[in-house]
């Protein structure tokens, strides 16, 4: 064996035997060999005498690579060789008189290579140079199966990689295919089709893969063809011939139904179209889709079918004729029949192709009023196959009902499955509304009294229509209940399904009692109806976890939007809920993993929507909002005293119970307005007060516990816009709990709750904001880094991320002190040492991060500073030396030279936003600096970038002037012109 072959088969080895030092030497070896001039002669040479297939595909490889590549290169001796030596392989002919190795006995994935390099011939020679190639070709087809299934793989090659429009293709690809079409159409494409009626004719017994194969590469090529080859009593006849014959494996049958879908689809006028349609009398092929057949056969024939109807759809709109339109209305309704028998008994992705033919069948009938009795059978008839293609298999009904993987692979599976069927229904609604409603109010009724072994499923799915239909009803119709809907609506909530307790029937059932909602609240005689649903063992009480914390999510969607209707039905609804709440807050409900947002704390805020409400008295208010804080409090409290007196470790469950009690009063406040607990009714908010200082205790008891101080720090945020103003007395004691020992992702929610209090209020926070922000300055200065996060391998550690947020949120809370008028709380005596570490960051930011929007932010507090600092051109200075780092450091770095960095792109919004604050930010610091500024920018910065006298001047001029846009529009200008003088040839910063 020689050191090519040996080196080829190394580089192919993946056993992982071979030593990877050898693997990586051969590899070289290979890659040395495939460069030299004479890597041509070489391939053919080895593909002569070797009979290794790895060896075969390698140099099949390299000459496909050097056409593709190198051809100009080639002289035109060695290309007159290759072409002979390719040929005289596909031809399946020796290479060498001596050698009679052939490699069409090799593997498929060698003679699809093989393919590849003939089709690139073609593609570079064809017709221009090689114009007899097809014509030589096709004789050698008479040498049997081998050479027969080699011309496939190269059409198939041929319009997979030049012609077929399924692939993008650049302007070249696109001309060379219609040169290689017009040649084939007018030299030997009649041959081709002559050839593939004769194999098919003769082989479709005794070799009938072969055909299919055959029928394949022919169904690419239909579509640009003259279909008459193709259309003729002796060709039609053959297709229909296998389609129908009962005989023959069902991969031929499929194979011929392709072909003549390949005719069908064909396009052309449509008077054309109309004759075709009409004489390939399809009808005859209707009943397969009937039979017991292999599923292949079934769904190629169904395919054939949905795209005749879909013609013959497209085709009517087309024709002017009114008789013509008539028949193609005959020819679709006499199809549709079996279409609908493949909806309502397959499965698949046949079925795919029939939803949207259904869905432009469906939009030729909104131009009719009223329908005729055929389109309204019709329509019951795609109702009936939305129900069937919806309906979960009952082999799943163990994991769905369990939720294990399985469950929830077909869950999702389903769920997006059903997105087509469920618009197709919506516009089926829309079309025809009492019809829909009727099918489903049948199908509800018909789901109840289905046997036990299918009701689950059967129930799910006529639920999960009239789930799906709400959708498209507009809100007058929701309220109003117009036609059947309103005896929809009383049914859905007076019916007792006897499979309610299977999750997926609980669930839909209950989403689609909360999507009708509205009509309950114009019909206040069916709340009692409704509450049962909710509350009952339909709902929080469903034995499902899932089912009851989903329950609790939509009760409180419920009672936001009927509110004061359910004021008559409080104390019914609190005692309903009394074993919820209890258990939410138990030690056993408080072990559980929670699930999502939906962990069942929307209970709590249901009822605080409730009894929250001003038309509640207060005596009734203040006795239901008592009966809930005070045991809730009362348990706080205990396990803190408890906690204070065991030294042992903090206990697991005792500060998960913590957890759902603090989110079961968060929830609970949410009903209460700020009007009403400080204005109206102040004793109420007292109550909160008392709750807020229990509530604070944990965090001096559990100081350490991250989970804890979450849920307080979000208790407190829920109390700022409870309490208003009167929550200051406790935030100092709050904050400085929170602050101590702060990990970064902690600061991160400190610095969000401060941006809270500073904009809701303001400057009130001034003195709060002096006492904390040294202490965050100087923690959040030491742990950022002063420019850039390292990047490039292992920087992208949790660590590290963890710190760029904190570093956005840093930028947001000095961006909301800035703008909210406390920029002095950055220059009170205590904070000035970090003025400097502060400015540095914000001006590295302005000028160089990545993301524009925070560079925008820093610019904007710089403008608010100047503002803010600078009293004018002959003011004393608030802040000394900031003038000089504004005009020296931030006008020549951030204004000028950021921008004239070609990765400034103009054409993106948010960085064309950007350069609008960065304009604005030279038009502040003139009015503020005046000549200082104009001195440095323009008489230093300006030159120094090569910025020509005139230029400098009129950048004066619009700069004094009061056009800020002409302004604008002049720098942009301006920075274009640098860049070119620049030329890549200074480096700035």
């Amino acid at each position: 064996m020689e050191d090519l072959e040996k080196a080829i088969l190394i580089s192919f080895d993946e056993s992982g035997a071979v030593d990877s030092v050898l693997k990586s030497q051969a590899v070289s070896y290979c890659q040395q060999i495939k460069e030299t001039p004479s890597i041509c002669s070489i391939c053919i040479d080895r593909l002569c005498f070797s009979n290794l297939v790895q060896v075969q595909f390698w140099c099949l490889q390299c000459l496909h690579e050097v056409l593709r590549v190198r051809y100009s290169s080639i002289s035109a001796e060695e290309k007159s060789s290759l072409r002979k030596s390719v040929f005289s392989m596909v031809c399946f002919e020796s290479l060498d008189s001596k050698n009679s190795l052939n490699i069409l006995d090799g593997p498929a994935f060698v003679k699809n290579k093989l393919a590849q390099v003939l089709v690139a011939l073609i593609y570079l020679e064809y017709p221009l140079i090689w114009p007899t190639l097809f014509i030589d070709f096709l004789p050698n087809l008479n040498k049997g199966v081998a050479i027969i299934d080699m011309f496939c793989r190269i059409l198939n090659v041929l319009d997979d990689e030049l012609i077929s429009l399924d692939y993008p293709r650049n302007k070249e690809e696109v001309a060379v295919a219609a040169r290689v079409k017009d040649a084939m159409r007018e030299q030997c494409i009649s041959q081709i089709v002559k050839a593939w009626y004769d194999i098919i004719s003769m082989y479709r017994i005794s070799d009938p893969e072969l055909c299919a194969s055959v029928l394949d590469s022919m169904s690419r090529y239909i579509s640009w063809i003259d279909i008459g080859l193709i259309v003729n009593d002796a060709f039609i006849l053959l297709l229909f011939d296998l389609i129908l014959v009962g005989g023959l494996p069902d991969q031929l049958r499929g194979a011929a139904a392709s072909c003549v879908l390949a005719v069908v689809s064909k396009r052309m006028e449509p008077r054309s179209k109309f004759t075709l349609l009409q004489s390939l009398q399809m009808s005859r092929v209707f009943g397969l889709v009937a039979e017991d057949s292999n599923y292949e056969l079934v769904s190629a024939v169904a395919t054939l079918l949905t795209g005749y109807a879909a013609e013959l759809l497209e085709c009517s709109k087309r024709l002017n004729d009114g008789d013509a339109k008539g028949v193609m209305a005959e020819l679709l309704n006499e199809v549709l029949p079996s279409i609908f028998y493949v909806m309502q008994n397959l499965v698949g992705e046949v079925t795919v192709g029939i939803v949207q033919f259904l869905s432009g069948y469906v939009v030729t009938m909104k131009s009719l009023s009223p329908l005729r009795e055929e389109q309204l059978l019709h329509v019951g008839q795609i109702l009936e196959s939305i129900l069937t293609q919806i309906r979960f298999d009952p082999s799943h009904r163990d994991n769905l009902e369990a939720f294990d993987k399985i469950g929830r692979g077909e869950e999702e599976r389903m769920a997006d499955f059903r997105k087509d069927l469920f618009v197709l229904l919506r516009n089926v609604g829309r079309v025809a509304p009492d019809v829909t409603h009727l099918f489903i109010r049948n199908s509800l009724a018909r789901a109840v009294s289905s046997p036990t072994d299918r009701n689950v499923e059967e129930v799910e799915a006529a639920l999960s229509l009239f789930y799906a239909i709400g959708e498209s009803l507009s809100d007058d119709a929701a309220r109003t209940g117009s036609g059947l809907l309103r005896e929809l609506v009383l049914m859905l909530l007076s019916t007792r399904f006897p499979c309610h307790t299977n999750r997926l029937v609980a669930l839909v059932y209950l989403d689609t009692v909360t999507r009708y909602i509205k009509f309950v609240q114009e019909n206040t005689q069916w709340i009692p109806l409704v509450l049962a649903a909710f509350l009952d063992e339909r709902g929080v009480h469903h034995p499902n976890v899932n089912v009851s914390r989903r329950a609790s999510y939509l009760f409180m969607k419920v009672v936001r939007l009927l509110k004061t209707e359910l004021v008559p039905f409080i104390e019914t609804i609190l005692q309903s809920l009394q074993d919820t709440v209890s258990q939410f807050t138990s030690m056993l409900c408080a072990s559980k993993e929670p699930l999502g947002s939906e962990d069942g704390s929307h209970i709590f805020e249901a009822i605080g929507l409730l009894i929250g409400m001003e038309d509640v008295p207060l005596e009734k208010q203040s006795g239901y909002l008592s009966s809930l804080l005070s045991p809730l409090c009362q348990q706080v409290e205990a396990m803190l005293a408890n906690a204070k007196v065991q030294s042992s470790e903090d206990s697991p469950a005792n500060i998960a119970n913590m957890q759902q009690i603090i989110m079961a009063i968060n929830a609970l406040s949410k009903g209460f307005s700020e009007r009403l607990v400080t204005a109206s009714r102040p004793s109420i908010g007292i109550m909160f007060k008392k709750t807020l200082d229990v509530l604070l205790q944990i965090l001096v008891v559990f100081p350490k516990i991250e989970p804890l101080r979450s849920k307080v720090t979000s208790f407190i945020h829920r109390m700022v816009d409870t309490l208003g103003a009167s929550v200051f007395p406790y935030l100092p004691k709050a904050l400085e709990q929170l602050l101590a020992d702060s990990e970064p992702k902690e600061l991160m929610g400190f610095l969000v709750l401060l941006n809270q209090l500073i904009c809701k209020f303001k400057t009130a926070v001034q003195d709060i904001l002096g006492e904390v922000y040294p202490v965050i300055a100087n923690r959040i200065f030491n742990i950022l880094p002063r420019d850039a996060f390292p990047s490039g391998p292992g920087s992208n550690t949790e660590e590290i991320r963890e710190l760029q947020e904190l570093q956005r949120t840093l930028y947001t809370f000095l961006h909301v002190i800035a703008t909210h008028d406390l920029s002095a709380v950055f220059v009170a005596p205590r904070s000035r040492l970090y003025l400097d570490p502060m400015m540095q960051l914000l001006l590295y930011t302005s000028c160089n991060h990545k993301e524009i929007l925070l560079r925008k932010a820093c610019v904007q507090i710089f403008i608010r500073f100047i503002k803010d600092w600078c009293t004018g051109p002959f003011g004393e200075e608030k802040v000394p030396g900031f003038q000089t780092f504004v005009i020296e450091a931030f006008a020549t770095n951030c204004c000028l030279y950021s921008v004239l960095d070609k990765s400034f792109e103009f054409r993106d919004v948010n960085t064309a936003v950007l350069f609008g604050e960065i304009v604005q930010a030279q038009k502040v610091m003139y009015e503020k600096f005046g000549h200082d500024f104009l001195a440095h920018f323009v008489s230093k910065a300006l030159p120094a970038a090569h910025c020509p006298q005139d230029f400098a001047e009129q950048y004066c001029q619009k700069l004094q002037g009061n056009d800020f846009k002409a302004l604008k529009s002049f720098y942009q200008s301006l920075v274009e012109y640098l860049r070119l003088q620049q030329n890549g040839s200074l480096v700035f910063r």
